[in-house]
């Protein structure tokens, strides 16, 4: 125990009344300046002067994770996301005070996450497992920093663990864009037509019994994703009321930057929603799911079996926006005009679908090549 050094940064850790106290000392800049520090520090602990020092970080972890939740029902556009990270590390620390958690603590927590399977398959008679991804360990990294900060900024701890906690290196996956073939087969499979699946006729008949119409309330919000780049939670959250057929415009509220966007509808959305809109009754939500009354939790589970009975692979929903930016790149919208439909805060999020533009501009120079005199 004593003073000691660290990436540049000089900390304390020491022992009074059985209560051990480790601190960063920002102020030092060498050993001696960090010892005459712990001497005040000492001296102002045994003399009672330190607000609440012997308090600082006994709170329970549960309680800051609490304040989080209540932080993120209020501020956070994805709080179903936040809550849930937040639960995870209530159950996981159920039993830890705040300043158990130290980053050591965290270190094994993301080493043990990184061998956490989530699902397992067997391919060709071999099992494949597949584990939670680095992206997601940062994820819940940024939100248990977070409570850390509300802590602090409450009086609970003094500082944040996860300074000293790097970010899992994250490697960006290949986007992947939906084919005009592949998007005429997954709304026919919305529609229990089999016809381009080639197999007998009685065979499409058993697969039109079996699914009949379950998967039908996907066509529209497939629709509305390709027709706007919008994210599927801006989609499942829109209510009717953001829904302007005077203006010819829709509003999407529960953004990721918070920020209202508004889209123009196009033909083909407009005529989807106006058939909806004159069978809504008295529903809230765009998209309600008949069985609850309410709005789609989730849509995972109905997109992936019509993209395996559409013969659709490795697609995911965000891919529908992704497709949608690059086709209205591929037409010739200019990158600011994209940039406002898709909400960007920033034109460099948008020029990565540019690759799009210059894909065309080298084959127009190849046909110069390739021109015959």
């Amino acid at each position: 125990m004593g003073v000691y050094e660290k990436n540049g940064h000089w900390y304390f850790e020491i022992m009074i009344r059985k209560k051990r106290y480790c601190r960063a000392i920002p102020e030092a800049t060498n050993k001696k300046e960090a010892e005459k520090y712990v001497t005040v520090f000492k001296a102002d602990l045994l003399r009672g002067r330190l607000d609440l020092a012997e308090n600082i970080g006994q709170k329970s972890f549960v309680e800051i994770a609490d304040m989080y939740i209540k932080y993120a029902e209020t501020n956070l556009c994805a709080s179903d996301t936040a809550i849930r990270i937040a639960k995870r590390f209530k159950e996981l620390w159920k039993n830890k005070t705040i300043a158990d958690i130290t980053p050591k603590v965290i270190e094994n927590y993301k080493e043990n996450r990184q061998k956490t399977a989530f699902a397992k398959r067997y391919i060709e008679g071999k099992e494949v497992v597949k584990y939670i991804s680095p992206a997601t360990i940062n994820r819940e990294l940024a939100a248990l920093s977070k409570m850390f900060s509300l802590a602090i900024a409450n009086g609970y701890a003094r500082e944040n663990p996860l300074k000293e906690v790097k970010k899992l290196r994250v490697t960006n996956k290949l986007e992947r864009h939906l084919s005009i073939d592949e998007e005429k087969r997954m709304l026919q499979v919305c529609d229990d037509d089999f016809s381009f699946s080639k197999l007998p006729l009685a065979e499409q008949e058993k697969l039109r019994n079996k699914h009949n119409g379950e998967h039908a309330y996907l066509k529209p919000i497939l629709i509305m994703a390709l027709n706007t780049g919008m994210r599927k939670s801006e989609i499942l959250n829109m209510t009717w009321d953001c829904v302007n057929f005077e203006t010819n415009e829709i509003s999407a509220l529960n953004t990721k930057n918070g920020k209202k966007n508004t889209i123009p509808m196009s033909s083909k959305l407009r005529q989807t929603l106006m058939k909806m809109y004159q069978v809504r009754n008295n529903n809230k939500y765009v998209f309600t799911n008949p069985y609850t009354g309410t709005k789609y939790n989730d849509i995972k589970k109905c997109f992936k079996t019509v993209c395996q009975l559409a013969g659709v692979k490795n697609l995911r929903f965000h891919d529908l926006r992704h497709t949608g930016a690059t086709r209205m790149v591929a037409a010739g919208v200019p990158l600011p005009v994209v940039q406002q439909i898709l909400n960007h805060a920033s034109i460099q999020t948008t020029m990565r679908y540019a690759h799009t533009m210059r894909e065309q501009e080298i084959s127009a120079v190849e046909a110069l090549a390739n021109f015959n005199v």
